[in-house]
């Protein structure tokens, strides 16, 4: 910087944040704009679940909204945000404490509202408590930057400028006697009198800071917890929503008379499910207007509960999200003006970013990579971008994103905070392995002690998750299972022992395609479905040499943006069947578990790894799915892999077991009446014993682990790590896409969020296979695999790898 700082002469000239683009936000605009922001948040949530016996909870959010930044008053910061700044190296929001020790004494504020109000200013960027040496190379907590070492007075009183050695007055005498001034009147309150003698602001801040350590160091009850850690993310979504200029919605995509809109007359079990209050579970064949039901059912809730409550629809891969997401942007209603409706999708590595980032104030150091007002203006889009993930009211998502609340913190304190009073629909819950499943039961639980309803839609249920599910709530779960009959027979079902790569079977799909059928092949693994569309594509394009879609691939390795693509095309190529349409379509399409679920595809046969028994009915599913098939029932021909993986060992051999004791019962088909009885064999078996202890077991654990909040202010980093862990998933980039990304994630018009069509997901325990390293700066697992939107990632070295 050139020349002397400005000199600030009244409050008129302090600035809350510094905008290149646009004039620079005053303090007391940001100020005001985020206390408004409250009021939407508290509409949208209102007094839902735990929030009922918390009278005083949004008057806290307000003031502390009113109050959070007050200590961007001090020289040090606003000489930081001059364009060209040096930086401050304080934290504001510790000297903001003063200010909270101040309008405290001049109000009739409850000593409990002073320490909460107190709480959430000082939370709403950093952690409170970090734990010893716990190696945590993040944002220092506020207990590790403010401590016995710390000279108050320098840090909020009178300091040295590193540049001149100048003595600086952080808070001059006659501007804080206006900013107090202004808060109070803000408040209708008089400002408190002075005598001589009177703690400074240095000191009031430090005794505010140690009594908030001394208070939240130990743990605390969880009922406490969770109200402050909801409290939180309401002051960091209200920051988020003024910061950002972006509001929260109020249309509702889903009508509330969602079922008498269908172009048909419902089905019994979409009725039932329309007509019911409170928690679901449906039970309804694959291609029965199951997701039609959730819908119904979503929109039958958000007429009878309090508020604007969000609907979250979750399905079990990233991979599936944006079909759905497209079905509903088709099909449900666009807000004024809008052409479609707006669906919000909360994108896994890229939302974890943007929240981070959304955090960074102008207390932060620069990032090294740009310049001064470069970063700034990233800041400000990041904190836009991360505002965008909250603005919808129906939402698509994986449960993975859902469960990252459990982080809590500043970050994600927010996306806990959404869940109260929402309405949760768990497409196929079917698909996840029993620690998944347990800790979505434990999401249940606490789904409803924040005041929102949840339904699970699935096709194949086994008994023993609907007990799970009933006894992990305290209100009823009702149980509804479409009518026998709902579905016609639509398979013959074979059983071959040999893989599904083997010569016999490989010449196989070969007569099929030469014959005209449409098929589809599913794979348990990326690398065998690779090798064989490699070994079948040709055949299928000999078949039907003037079709550019002959032959597809669909596997979760393929970036976003690719995989919609792909995605787009299957959906135009094999449509679910109309009534007389002509018997034979062909083309064909290898695929693996993505298929499973959320496509609505149709094809004239289909050949498929046997897998759980869950997977192989709803594998069925994508063939003959209406019954429509002129032919009648057709073939669904299961194969025996030659190894379990990725799979668990017990799984695939329950599911074999009870597909060869239904053929042996006599059974030739797939029907409804069939798929309950391989559920019931399969669950009845050892592995299905252990199965129901397992899902028990991570319920309660990550109940325990995660949920409970007694630590609500310490740092939750270890937090995050093991989350991740535990759900094994990340997501990568190829290292072709590294400038493309940079530029969007970072770019002056790039868009985050755009971003996320690069990223291709991976398991952790991938992250070798495919030569990943991590690049700190774009905060992404880089991958030096090989490439090409046919085939998708591979690994460099050619070897296979699960899923």
């Amino acid at each position: 910087m050139t020349g002397p700082p400005p000199r600030r002469t009244s409050l008129d000239d302090v600035r809350a944040k510094s905008r290149p683009a646009h004039d620079r936000e005053r303090l007391t605009t940001h100020s005001r704009t985020v206390h408004a922001a409250v009021g939407p948040i508290e509409e949208r949530i209102g007094n839902a679940g735990v929030l009922a016996d918390a009278p005083s909870f949004w008057s806290r959010v307000r003031r502390a909204a009113l109050l959070h930044d007050a200590g961007k008053i001090a020289e040090g910061f606003q000489r930081q945000i001059d364009i060209g700044g040096t930086p401050w190296g304080e934290r504001h929001e510790v000297l903001s404490l003063a200010y909270v020790d101040l309008i405290a004494e001049a109000t009739t504020w409850t000593e409990e509202d002073r320490l909460m109000v107190a709480t959430l200013v000082a939370t709403h960027h950093r952690a409170l408590i970090v734990d010893g040496d716990s190696g945590h190379t993040g944002k220092p907590a506020l207990s590790r930057q403010y401590n016995k070492e710390t000279d108050w007075n320098e840090a909020f009183g009178t300091s040295s400028d590193p540049r001149t050695g100048e003595a600086v007055l952080q808070v001059p005498r006659f501007l804080h006697r206006e900013w107090l001034a202004w808060l109070c009147g803000y408040l209708t309150a008089d400002p408190p009198a002075t005598a001589p003698g009177d703690p400074s602001l240095a000191h009031r801040a430090q005794r505010t800071l140690e009594g908030l350590l001394d208070m939240w160091r130990h743990p605390v009850k969880p009922h406490q917890g969770l109200l402050a850690v909801l409290a939180q993310g309401a002051l960091t979504l209200a920051d988020r929503s003024g910061s950002a200029h972006i509001g929260l919605q109020t249309h509702m995509p889903l009508a509330p008379d969602y079922l008498t809109r269908l172009p048909y007359d419902p089905y019994a079990h979409q009725r039932q499910a329309a007509d019911t209050s409170g928690h679901l579970v449906l039970v309804a064949p694959t291609g029965s207007g199951k997701t039609e039901a959730g819908l119904a059912w979503a929109a039958a809730q958000t007429r009878t509960m309090p508020g604007l409550p969000r609907v979250v629809w979750t399905l079990p891969y990233r991979a599936s999200l944006n079909a759905i997401r497209r079905r509903f942007a088709d099909t449900l209603l666009p807000g004024p003006g809008e052409r479609k409706a707006d669906i919000g999708l909360l994108h896994g590595t890229v939302a974890q970013t943007l929240l981070t980032e959304a955090l960074e104030d102008d207390c932060a150091p620069g990032d090294p990579h740009t310049a001064p007002t470069a970063d700034l203006a990233r800041k400000a889009r990041a904190q836009a971008n991360a505002m965008r993930l909250f603005t919808q009211r129906l939402r698509v998502a994986t449960p993975h994103q859902l469960l990252s609340a459990a982080i809590a913190g500043p970050a994600y304190s927010s996306v806990l905070l959404e869940q109260a009073n929402a309405v949760f629909v768990l497409d196929e819950l079917h698909a996840y392995e029993p620690d998944t499943f347990g800790r979505l039961c434990a999401a249940m639980r606490l789904w409803e002690r924040l005041g929102s309803r949840f339904a699970v839609l699935s096709a194949t249920l086994s008994h023993v998750m609907t007990e799970i599910i009933e006894e992990s709530v305290e209100q009823p779960v009702t149980v509804h299972r479409a009518p026998e009959g709902t579905s016609p027979v639509r398979h013959r079902l074979t059983l071959d022992d040999l893989p599904v790569d083997a010569p016999e079977g490989i010449e196989r799909l070969r007569a099929w395609l030469r014959d005209g059928q449409s098929v589809l092949v599913v794979t348990n693994t990326v690398a065998r479905a690779q090798n064989l569309y490699e070994q079948l594509a040709e055949d299928a394009r000999e078949a039907l040499p003037s079709d550019p879609c002959a032959a597809m691939l669909l596997h979760s390795r393929f970036r976003n943006g690719d995989r919609d693509a792909i995605e787009k095309a299957l959906l135009r190529r094999h449509p679910e069947r109309r009534p007389g349409e002509p018997a034979r379509r062909g083309g064909l399409v290898v695929a693996t578990q993505v298929v499973e679920v959320s496509l609505q595809l149709d094809f004239d046969r289909g050949a498929v790894e046997c897998a759980p028994v869950e997977a192989v009915a709803q594998r069925a599913g994508r063939v003959n799915r209406r019954g429509l098939h002129p032919d009648g029932p057709v073939e669904i021909r299961v194969h025996r892999p030659d190894r379990h993986l990725p799979y668990a060992q017990g799984a695939m051999g329950a599911s074999w077991e009870a597909l060869e004791g239904l053929v042996a019962a006599g059974a030739t088909t797939l029907s409804e009446q069939d798929i309950d009885e391989l559920l019931r064999r399969a669950y009845a078996t050892e592995w299905g014993t252990t199965w129901a202890e397992e899902a028990r077991r991570h319920r309660d654990a990550f109940t325990e682990h995660f949920l409970t909040f007694t630590d609500p202010f310490h740092d939750r980093t270890e937090f995050a790590r093991e989350l991740t862990r535990a759900f094994d998933s990340v997501e990568v980039l190829h290292h072709e896409d590294v400038a493309e990304y940079r530029e969007l994630t970072r770019g002056k018009k790039g868009d985050p969020l755009l971003a996320s069509r690069l990223l291709i997901p991976l398991r952790l325990g991938q992250l070798h296979a495919f030569a990943c390293t991590y690049d700190p700066y774009l905060r992404i697992h880089i991958s030096q695999g090989m490439y090409d939107n046919v085939l998708g990632l591979q690994p460099p070295t050619g070897q296979e790898t699960i899923l």
